[in-house]
C-alpha cells in the first residue's frame, strides 16, 4: 500500500512539474528522460529473461524510419506510421529470432548476432541515401502544432505524451509478470534444457517477447523522431545506440520495474551536464566510458544502481 502510494505521489509530481518550474530546456530533458525510459524499459523486457540484446538500434531505425519516410512521401499520420513502423520491426524481430532461437544461438552469441543485425539496418539506411538521406539523415516535414500530424512547437505537449508512453510501458511490464509468460521465460532463463523437457515452449515464449520489445522499441523511436524532427542512422540505428540502451539499463538495474527509468535518468541528466559543461570534448570518450562502466556494473553490481539499492533494503527490513 505504502510503494503504491509513493508512486502514486511520485507521479502527481511529475505531472505538475511543469506547472511550477515552467522551463522548456528541463521539460526538454524530462522528454527525453521519458522517452529513453520507455526504450529502456521495453529492451528490458527480453534482458531480464536472458536474452540480452545489443542491437535494438535496429528496431529505432526501423520504427522511425519507416514512419518518417511514410510521412515525408506521403503525408501519413505518424499516429498511424507508428504502428506501421512498429509492424516493420517486428517484422525482422520475427526474422532475426526465430533464426536465433530455432538454432539455440543464446547468451554471448546471441548478443553478437543482435549486435551485427543493428550493423546492417545503419549500413542499409546509409546505402539507400536517395530515400533516407543516407549519413546526413533527412529533417520531417513542418506541419506546426497539430495533434493529427503528432508536431508541437510546445515542449509540454511531447513532456505529456512522452510521459503517457512511459506509464504504458510499465504498465505492459506489469502485465508481464503477471502473466503465465513470466514463469515460463523465468525457468527458460535459468535453465533452457530443464524447462524444455518439462513442456515449455522455448522459442514460441522467446519469439513472444522479443516481438512486444521490438514493437515497443520501434514506437519509442517515433516519439523521439517526432520530437527532435531529424532522424540520422546514427543515433537511430548502429552500434552506438544500441550499447547506451542497454547500459541505461544494466546502470539502474534491468531486473527491476523502475531500474530502466533510473538508469535513464542518471544517463540523460550526465550527458546534458558535460554537454553543457565541456561542450564537444566529452562525445568522443563517451563510448569508452560507456564500454568500461558496463563491465565494471556487470562485475560489482549485476543488479544494477536500482536493484542494488531494493535488495540492500530488503535484508535491512
Amino acid at each position: 500500500m505504502a510503494a503504491t502510494l509513493t508512486v502514486i505521489l511520485v507521479f502527481a509530481a511529475v505531472g505538475v512539474f511543469p506547472y511550477f518550474v515552467p522551463s522548456p530546456y528541463l521539460l526538454h530533458i524530462g522528454t527525453l528522460i521519458f522517452i529513453w525510459s520507455f526504450i529502456t524499459t521495453a529492451w528490458s523486457y527480453m534482458g531480464r529473461f536472458g536474452l540480452v540484446s545489443l542491437g535494438h538500434g535496429a528496431f529505432l531505425g526501423v520504427g522511425a524510419y519507416t514512419t518518417g519516410l511514410l510521412f515525408n512521401f506521403y503525408g501519413l499520420t505518424p499516429w498511424v506510421g507508428m504502428l506501421l513502423g512498429g509492424l516493420a520491426a517486428v517484422g525482422l524481430a520475427v526474422v532475426i529470432g526465430y533464426a536465433c532461437f530455432r538454432f539455440g544461438v543464446i547468451g554471448d552469441y546471441f548478443a553478437l548476432v543482435t549486435l551485427a543485425l543493428g550493423e546492417v539496418v545503419a549500413l542499409t539506411l546509409i546505402a539507400f541515401r536517395d530515400i533516407t538521406g543516407g549519413s546526413l539523415g533527412f529533417t520531417l516535414k513542418s506541419k506546426g502544432t497539430s495533434l493529427f500530424y503528432f508536431q508541437s512547437e510546445e515542449k509540454i505537449h511531447f513532456y505529456y505524451v512522452s510521459l503517457a508512453f512511459l506509464i504504458l510501458g510499465l504498465l505492459v511490464w506489469k502485465w508481464i509478470d503477471r502473466s503465465r509468460m513470466q514463469k515460463a521465460l523465468r525457468a527458460i532463463g535459468e535453465d533452457e534444457i530443464a524447462a524444455s523437457t518439462l513442456g515449455v515452449g522455448i522459442i514460441r515464449y522467446k519469439m513472444v517477447i522479443t516481438m512486444i520489445s521490438a514493437f515497443l522499441t520501434a514506437i519509442g523511436a517515433v516519439l523521439y523522431a517526432q520530437y527532435i524532427t531529424y532522424l540520422n542512422p546514427h543515433t537511430l540505428s548502429g552500434v552506438a545506440p544500441s550499447l547506451e540502451i542497454a547500459f541505461k539499463a544494466i546502470l539502474g538495474g534491468m531486473f527491476s520495474l523502475w531500474g530502466p527509468t533510473v538508469g535513464t535518468a542518471l544517463i540523460v541528466s550526465l550527458e546534458e551536464y558535460f554537454r553543457v559543461v565541456y561542450g564537444s570534448t566529452f562525445v568522443g570518450f563517451s563510448q569508452i566510458i560507456y564500454g568500461l562502466a558496463l563491465v565494471l556494473l556487470i562485475i560489482f553490481l549485476p543488479k544494477g544502481i536500482y536493484g542494488s539499492v531494493q535488495d540492500w533494503f530488503k535484508k535491512k527490513a
